[in-house]
């Protein structure tokens, strides 16, 4: 626990008219040294959105803390962008509500080196509340990035306390990519998109969130489809903790998605369709089409340095110049999380349809590594998988855990012949199905997976725990009722 002092910069006014010969009035230029208030700038809830964007435009430009202290609800007409070594720091009863005064806008926030690949540091965020009110644009300024608040390059960032109830159907909550350090602290986010989105970058925490969306929850989208992150490559090293995936009448996604790809280089006489990737002039791109399904033959290589180019009939658009191969997810810890929605808890996959394959046949295989799920209590009884597993990974932890009628399945979508050997290790849970439970359920042909079970607690006498191979391999290992040695 880390424990601050305070301290005023209030001092007694006789010690300055009196000792120093500094009037009085001098003593709140003192109290607000090193903070500007955007009311300085024109910042009010009775200002147009346009008079307002440009009002708060004009003190973030300042840099150093941004306050916005007078309570209201705060119309924004267009995007504000943050630059490096800025904190914007949002009062009690304060609102930023997004509204249509020069047609509809992505962004409510953007760093100012998103434009331009060049990293922002030292950003912070607290106390934000955005009020979507229906303006709902998937991207604007960049390709891909379509946050309601977006970081892209970014390093040092952290949000505190942010709400946001009202999401719409096209922008993601908060959309995070290309970074380093980065914390997300005491959020709430309702509505029908993806909460927090985060793609490639390492070093991150997510705690304490309240979520009830219609889509994923958090989505660590390591590859995605071409329209849904601007660059691709692994998301490491990350802890997501104290989180609520609430329920709610209508859902599809999983409280996180976690996922992954791999593509090859250009090669002369390739099939390519909507989202795939190439390697190729030392830059990585993307084909940028429409989502039909359609395939595309290409005869020559795609060469242009930046933006995007029409090649053969295929849009191909340049993603990043630094070369990878493959993207996913390692070394991540989910740390009690409750899970109310009826949906997949967690889903471990590739995307392998009309809007993106995220493997192409015959890259490299993008093993992910070490995902740990610990104290998950899932509050509901349906039967739905508990995680669903699509990629290769190598080990999966699942500690202190409680589950009802929620499986482990295996599944495969055609997307390579081997998924490699998975270790899946289960450890102190609480198993409340009552009656003969498939604890683990394999459909990838070939697929080899090694199952260990230790100091597990069955509540029911009738409690017998089974493992389906399917047409692969399974050894187990095991204290749990139905598979004791």
């Amino acid at each position: 626990m880390i424990f601050r002092e305070y301290y005023s910069l209030t001092f007694p006014m006789t010690a300055f008219t009196k000792s120093n010969g500094v009037e009085a009035d001098k003593d709140q230029s003192i109290i607000h040294s090193g903070f500007t208030d955007a009311s300085e700038f024109g910042f009010s809830p009775f200002s147009s959105g346009l008079e307002n964007t440009k009002a708060l435009q004009k003190a973030v430009d300042k840099g150093g803390t941004i306050i916005v202290s007078q309570p209201g609800t705060y119309k924004i007409a267009s995007t504000i962008y943050i630059g490096s070594n800025t904190s914007l720091l949002f009062g009690n009863d304060v609102y930023l509500k997004k509204v249509d005064e020069q047609g509809p806008f992505t962004h409510v926030f953007l760093n100012k080196g998103a434009l331009t690949k060049t990293y922002d540091q030292n950003i912070m965020v607290e106390g934000l509340h955005i009020i979507v009110n229906g303006i709902d644009k998937a991207m604007t300024e960049v390709f891909g990035l379509r946050g309601q608040i977006a970081f892209f390059y970014i390093k040092d960032l952290k949000i505190e306390r942010f709400r946001c109830l009202d999401l719409e159907q096209s922008q993601f909550c908060i959309h995070v990519c290309t970074f380093e350090d980065i914390i997300i602290n005491d959020v709430i986010i309702k509505g029908k998109k993806d909460g927090i989105h985060l793609g490639r970058g390492k070093r991150f925490t997510i705690s304490n969130g309240v979520f009830q969306t219609f889509d994923d929850a958090i989505a660590l989208n390591a590859h995605d489809y071409a329209t849904s992150n601007p660059e691709l490559g692994w998301i490491e090293n990350g802890i997501i903790e104290k989180c609520w995936d609430l329920n709610a009448e209508n859902t599809t996604g999983y409280f996180c998605r976690i996922l992954a790809g791999a593509w090859i280089d250009w090669e002369e006489g390739m099939e390519v369709q909507h989202s795939d990737a190439v390697v190729s002039n030392g830059k990585i791109y993307r084909v940028q089409a429409t989502p039909d399904g359609a395939i595309y033959k290409s005869t020559n290589r795609p060469a242009h340095e930046s933006g995007s180019q029409i090649i053969d009939g295929i849009n191909w658009g340049v993603v990043q110049d630094d070369i990878t191969y493959t993207a996913g997810v390692r070394n991540v810890v989910f740390n009690t999380i409750f899970l109310e929605k009826p949906r997949t808890g967690f889903s471990i996959h590739f995307d392998n349809d009309r809007y993106s394959r995220s493997y192409y046949p015959g890259a490299e295989i993008p093993e992910q590594e070490q995902l740990m799920f610990q104290n998950i209590n899932v509050k509901h009884s349906a039967p739905t998988p508990f995680l669903s597993v699509a990629t290769p990974v190598n080990v999966i932890s699942i500690n202190n855990c409680s589950l009802n009628n929620n499986t482990i399945q295996f599944v495969g979508n055609r997307a390579m012949k081997d998924y490699l050997k998975t270790i899946v290790n289960i450890h102190g849970s609480i198993f409340s199905h009552d009656g003969t439970f498939d604890l683990l359920k394999n459909s990838v042909e070939g697929k080899e997976i090694f199952l260990q079970t230790s100091s597990n607690i069955a509540l029911h006498d009738q409690f017998s725990a089974r493992v389906l191979p399917g047409e692969g391999r399974i050894i187990v290992k095991s204290d749990l009722s139905g598979l004791v040695d």
